[in-house]
């Protein structure tokens, strides 16, 4: 069956770790990395999640350009697994790109999981939840990838909220479609 999780949480709370155990069951799975080894401590970061996954799975670094190589790898394999929303959205900005632009391209990402012929695990922080940003890029920074999060969770079928390495789940898929009735209220 195809599915579709998005994982969410903070710095640290086994985001990551939990996405690799729930697509280790799939045959074939291929990890889309958004990270770059900018400096020494994100290489160690890189090193210690390659080193976490199966062997056997296929690695795309890819901190760019997302949709399009997810939509040249959708329906290759048995899933997809893209870790991290957080660090695309950032290297997005630091390329120079328009919030309209990572936003158009998120509501790309958002119909390509909504079609999919693979299973996506789609993993990101959870950013609103800390300090209010001292900065205007900070600020910018926590709002567009919040605007991000939001567009791809509501495309699929589970949400998890990861908080202290135990996984929440938010939002499941329902075996009955819900009523529709003027009471319902969805989040903007």
């Amino acid at each position: 069956m195809v599915t579709s999780l998005f994982i969410v949480g903070g710095a640290r709370s086994g985001k990551s770790r939990f996405a690799v155990e729930r697509a280790r069951t799939r045959a074939s799975i291929v990890f889309v990395a958004t990270a770059e080894a900018r400096d020494e401590d994100m290489a160690k970061r890189i090193a210690r999640h390659r080193a976490e996954r199966p062997s056997h799975w296929a690695t795309v670094e890819e901190p760019l350009d997302l949709v399009p190589r997810l939509e040249k790898l959708e329906g290759t394999c048995d899933g997809i697994v893209v870790d991290c929303l957080t660090l695309w959205v950032a290297n997005r900005l630091l390329r120079g790109d328009l919030d309209d632009a990572i936003l158009d391209e998120a509501d790309a990402l958002a119909q390509l999981i909504g079609r999919r012929r693979s299973s996506f695990t789609v993993v990101s922080n959870e950013v609103g939840a800390g300090v209010h940003p001292e900065t205007a890029t900070g600020l910018r920074f926590r709002d567009l990838l919040g605007s991000v999060n939001q567009r791809v969770a509501a495309s699929c079928d589970t949400v998890v909220l990861m908080v202290a390495g135990v996984p929440l789940t938010i939002k499941a898929p329902s075996a009955t479609p819900p009523a529709n009735d003027d009471t319902t209220v969805q989040a903007p």
